[in-house]
């Protein structure tokens, strides 16, 4: 597990699921998933999120960016938590990707 400022990323943590397992999983964990994904080089700009992320990588891959530690580039069965006011960014692998995700709201 590699853990960083405001995030945290657990290699393998699903590894060789589909997403409907992803999903499954993450509603046992009391939350909502959803699927999404996106081609080859798409990127996202920075931005934060109030509430707790969950991501899973489930295809393909995707580097997020973050201020504090660099990149951080997940995989499939990879999961990344972000706390609540991380600024992050991210780009698209050269496959695309397919990813599952929550948001846990903060008490």
């Amino acid at each position: 597990m590699l853990a960083l400022v405001g995030a945290r990323v657990e290699r393998g943590a699903r590894p060789g699921v589909g997403a409907g397992d992803v999903e499954h999983h993450l509603r046992g964990e009391g939350l909502t998933p959803r699927r999404w994904g996106n081609g080859p080089a798409d990127r996202y700009g920075w931005h934060a999120h109030q509430d707790h992320k969950v991501l899973y990588c489930v295809s393909g891959s995707i580097v997020f960016h973050t201020r504090s530690h660099g990149d951080v580039e997940l995989g499939p069965g990879d999961r990344l938590d972000l706390t609540p006011g991380t600024d992050h960014a991210a780009t698209v692998g050269p496959d695309g990707v397919e990813c599952v995700e929550a948001f846990r709201p903060e008490r």
